[in-house]
């Protein structure tokens, strides 16, 4: 029997790694690198590797360049950013992200932050701890989602399960994204399309699902940000940098912006001097969204079946595209 050879560079514990490699293929030849491995032992393995499967541990641009017989980089995140495409182009190697499978749970972690920071969540829970029953709630500081306009930027499989959540709660639902949908599937979903102006000055909550480009770093900044309206909410559930941090404590400090909920930042982890950890009116989650228990068979067996594809001649599913290539 033939093995084929896999590497995968990870950053997870052991027991995600079991349940990870609990899918793959019995006729596999498997080597678990983390982040204590050495740059030097890393190139030495994925010399002769058919694949290489990354989460949470990034090849370097000189390991990429090392892979001489890969067929595949998969990866078990939606985010591509941190890995140099131009490299993979070069070599012929595709890159495939997870294929959607953490979007219900980023979505969720979407819709989360948003009832948060309406409902004032966190500063009620506090204050009913501390037996101050009822004191952040002045009657007109909470509101619903009924009727409000959600503003999606980037309209992937993200976005598309958070407009499902949201539509749920009988908001209205506009969005933006390079690829606009044809006129029957809007109506079909019940959406709207806007230009990205449009989507800052129109929304009540604008919630970013854009990967991570260089057209969309920065994208929500202190120009965009100026559009919006004084009661809106900027939701990140996707990278940090695609909102200038500066522009946004600076407009939520002024009021140009009402609140923020935020699970991603430019720098990671946060710093604990940072101006957004000591706003009332923003709710923070340490880059969470995508992970859940209920993701990890999903994003395994989608790696594992592209890898069957692949080996079978077949082409893979979620090839990411390189948005920057001129």
């Amino acid at each position: 029997m033939a093995f084929s050879k896999l590497v995968f560079l990870t950053g997870l514990g052991s027991e995600l790694v079991e349940e990870v490699l609990s899918y793959a293929p019995s006729d596999y030849e498997i080597v678990v690198l983390n982040e204590t491995a050495s740059e030097r032992e890393i190139i030495r393995q994925v010399e002769d590797t058919d694949f290489l499967l990354c989460y949470r541990h990034d090849p370097s641009d000189d390991v990429l360049r090392s892979l001489k017989k890969c067929q595949l980089v998969q990866l078990l995140a939606a985010g591509y950013d941190r890995i140099n495409l131009d490299i993979l182009s070069e070599l012929g190697i595709p890159c495939c992200n997870n294929g959607g499978a953490n979007s219900w749970a980023v979505a969720d972690q979407a819709l989360l932050l948003m009832l948060a920071v309406y409902k004032q969540l966190l500063a009620s829970d506090a204050s009913t701890r501390n037996g101050e029953w009822a004191k952040p709630i002045t009657g007109q500081n909470t509101f619903e989602m009924a009727d409000k306009n959600i503003g999606i930027l980037g309209f992937g499989s993200i976005g598309m399960q958070v407009a499902k959540r949201v539509q749920g709660f009988d908001a209205h639902v506009q969005y933006y994204d390079l690829n606009r949908l044809d006129d029957n599937t809007e109506l079909e979903m019940g959406v709207t399309y806007a230009s990205v102006e449009n989507l800052f000055r129109t929304s009540d909550i604008l919630t970013c699902h854009t990967p991570l480009t260089k057209s969309t770093r920065h994208i929500v900044n202190s120009r965009t940000l100026s559009m919006m309206k004084s009661s809106a909410v900027l939701i990140n559930t996707s990278r940090g940098p695609v909102v200038d941090e500066l522009a946004l404590i600076e407009a939520l400090s002024a009021g140009t912006i009402a609140a923020a909920g935020l699970d991603v930042f430019e720098k990671e982890p946060l710093d604990p001097d940072n101006p957004l950890l000591r706003m009332d009116n923003v709710v923070v989650t340490p880059h969470m969204a995508g992970t859940t228990w209920d993701t990890w068979a999903r994003r395994a067996k989608f790696g594992f079946e592209n890898m069957k594809r692949v080996s079978g001649g077949e082409a893979p599913q979620a090839v990411v595209k390189n948005f920057d290539e001129k």
